[in-house]
C-alpha cells in the first residue's frame, strides 16, 4: 500500500467516525506519545520534548472542541486545563511524576 492510499484510507475513517470515536483516538494517541516520552531516554531530550508537544497538542484540542453547556463538561474542562498545565510544567522541568499523573488521568478518561 503506497504512502498516497494510506492517507486517503485515514481521512475516510476520520470523516465517519462519530464525535465519540475520534474522542477514543486522541486518548489512545496522547497516552502512546505519553508512553514514548517517559521511555525516551536523556539523551533525545528533542524527541521527549517533541513527543511531550503532541500529547499538549492533543490536551488542547480535546479543550477546544469541548462544549461547556453543563457541569459535567465544566468540570472535565478544568481537568482538561489541569492536564495541560501539568504536561507544560513535565516538559520544562523534565518531571516524570508530572507526566505519570497525566498518563493517569488520560487511562481515565479513555476508560470511562
Amino acid at each position: 500500500m503506497s504512502f498516497n492510499q494510506a492517507q486517503a484510507m485515514y481521512q475516510q475513517a476520520m470523516q465517519t467516525a462519530s464525535p465519540g470515536e475520534l474522542t477514543l483516538l486522541l486518548y489512545k494517541s496522547c497516552l502512546k506519545f505519553l508512553q514514548k516520552a517517559e521511555k525516551s531516554d536523556e539523551r533525545r531530550k528533542g524527541r521527549k520534548n517533541k513527543l511531550m508537544i503532541r500529547a499538549q497538542n492533543i490536551i488542547g484540542e480535546l479543550m477546544i472542541t469541548m462544549k461547556t453547556d453543563s457541569e459535567l463538561c465544566s468540570s472535565m474542562m478544568q481537568m482538561y486545563d489541569y492536564m495541560y498545565r501539568r504536561l507544560i510544567e513535565a516538559n520544562v522541568s523534565n518531571d516524570t511524576e508530572a507526566l505519570r499523573e497525566v498518563y493517569g488521568l488520560v487511562e481515565e478518561f479513555r476508560d470511562t
